[in-house]
Parts: structure tokens; sequence; C-alpha cells
């Protein structure tokens, strides 16, 4: 169903099957993958529409994965499947009914490789899962108006790949993390500490963040809009950013 209703189940997903391994000294693994639905925007309402993949990605002995194409969401099962440790493999509500290129012949996408969707050089921004799309929709923006935003899809959140992040950031200068879930407490302020430790020296301004607003997903859909970020608001910051 959705990731929302892990919380019934949290005890044997966090003190169980991520820790069976460890406390077992290699004995015992646990070959778990949980497939969940997250996110808002289908005007479900607060208690069906949260963002708790940053929650479990803060556990050792779990994998966490959150896909934003057919292709990654494909390549990024089939390695799950061969795990012998748990995943919490994250799909996005609004992204079911997304198309996009497939390969034909049998392929995996290895965990903790994050993905440049799209090429830049004066703006990095990093998301992951939906909030990747939206990305990018804000970079068209951003290009006509003659700025180049790189967009990053993280993939992974457990095993995270900061590096590629912040070797983007070592060229373009400028960071943007955007995450749909609430800013404070958020995942995006791992990200953004991971970069600022890694490119210190490439930054020509501080990290800026994008996430949803403090408050409960409202069931009422004009205000679920205005709740969730949207290309708009990430260009916004960006174009602050960059003094534009």
């Amino acid at each position: 169903m959705t990731i929302n209703f892990t919380l019934l189940a949290m005890d044997q997903i966090v003190n169980h099957a991520a820790k069976m391994r460890y406390m077992s000294g290699g004995q015992v693994s646990v070959p778990l993958m949980i497939r969940t639905v997250t996110g808002a925007g289908a005007s479900v309402a607060a208690s069906h529409s949260q963002c708790f993949e940053g929650w479990f990605a803060s556990v050792p002995g779990l994998y966490v994965v959150a896909p934003s194409t057919p292709e990654d969401a494909l390549g990024l099962l089939r390695t799950c499947r061969d795990l012998e440790d748990p995943v919490i493999f994250v799909e996005h509500i609004l992204l079911y009914n997304s198309r996009g290129e497939v390969p034909d012949g049998p392929y995996k996408i290895p965990l903790g490789q994050a993905d440049v969707k799209r090429e830049g050089t004066d703006v990095t921004i990093a998301s992951y899962s939906r909030m990747v799309h939206v990305s990018l929709a804000a970079a068209a923006q951003l290009a006509q108006e003659g700025i180049k935003a790189e967009v990053i899809d993280l993939r992974t959140l457990r095993p995270l790949d900061t590096e590629t992040v912040a070797e983007s950031v070592k060229k373009t200068h400028h960071a943007v993390v955007v995450e749909e879930a609430s800013k404070l407490g958020g995942f995006g302020a791992q990200v953004a500490s991971d970069v600022q430790k890694r490119a210190f020296d490439y930054l020509d301004s501080p990290v800026e963040r994008v996430a949803g607003e403090e408050v409960p997903i409202p069931y009422s859909m004009p205000l679920e809009r205005l709740a969730i970020p949207d290309p708009e608001r990430v260009s916004q910051v960006v174009r602050m950013l960059l003094g534009r």
C-alpha cells in the first residue's frame, strides 16, 4: 500500500529486518524487499501523502531506493532482487503513469550511483523520485533565461552518492537540493552537508534547499499543490542564488 502504513510495522523493519545480519554475526540474512508508495499530489489527505524514505535512510542495515524513471526502476529492482539484506523500494504515487524508454536486454543499475539527468554549467540541482521531474521542468524554464542547470538524480538514499553531486558543484559553483518532504529534519540536509564538506572551496554561495511546507498535506487539491515544491519555486531559488 503506502509508506504511511509501514509505521504499523516499524519495529519489524527497523529492529528486526535491518539488524538481523549484524546481530547474528552474518549467520542470518533477511532478503526482503518492501515496495511501497510515497508522496503527495493525489489528493488522498495527510495520513496517506507523507514521505518517510528519509526516515528509513537513517537506519543502518537497510537499503533505500527511490527511482524516478521506468528505466531506473527496472534496473534498480533487478539489483535489489539479488540482495541478501532488506530494501525499502520507494515508488512515487504520481510516477505510476509515467512512460520512458527501457533497454530490451537484461540490465541492472548499481545502488549508490547517482545519475546526471541534464547537464549544465551554472547551478547543480540534486533531487530524487518525483522531484527529479520537477527539477527538470525548472531547468527547462531556466534555460529560456540563459541559465544552464545540471540536474542530478540521487536514485538511492542508502547508499548515498554525493560524490557525483560534489563533482558537479565543482563545475557549477552553486547547489540546490530539492525534496518533497518538509525541510525540518529532511533528508536534503544530509545531501547539503555532504556537498558543503566535499566541495566547500568551490561554492560561490551557500547550498540552498527547496522542500515541502511545514504542514500536514492538505486534502484540498489547490492547497496540496501549494504545500509541494513545483518548478516555479525551484526556479525562484535558483534565480535568487545566482542573483538574477
